[in-house]
């Protein structure tokens, strides 16, 4: 088994896009506030911050899909009983 390196990570897919999801809608959020209180005049500016946005959007639905994914592949506990998990269904 190969050795984990400063780029290979034991986190799953679902985690990543959802440390995406938090990182682009903080960096969204930071660019709505500096383009609200400073009102940058750079012509390049309406562009940049929008693409924070346009981030989020893209890892929410990234997130979503793979949560699901994750969620279907997971068998249900096993029991007689009802479980919260087919109360929660």
């Amino acid at each position: 088994m190969a050795e984990p390196g400063p780029f290979r990570s034991s986190a799953s897919a679902v985690q990543l896009s959802g440390r995406l999801l938090c990182w682009s809608l903080a960096a969204a959020m930071a660019s709505a506030a500096v383009d609200a209180f400073l009102d940058p005049q750079a012509g390049w500016w309406g562009v940049v911050w929008l693409l924070p946005w346009w981030l989020t959007c893209a890892s929410a639905l990234a997130w979503a899909v793979l949560r699901a994914r994750e969620k279907a592949d997971r068998p249900p506990p096993q029991g007689s009983a009802r479980s919260d998990w087919e109360q929660a269904a």
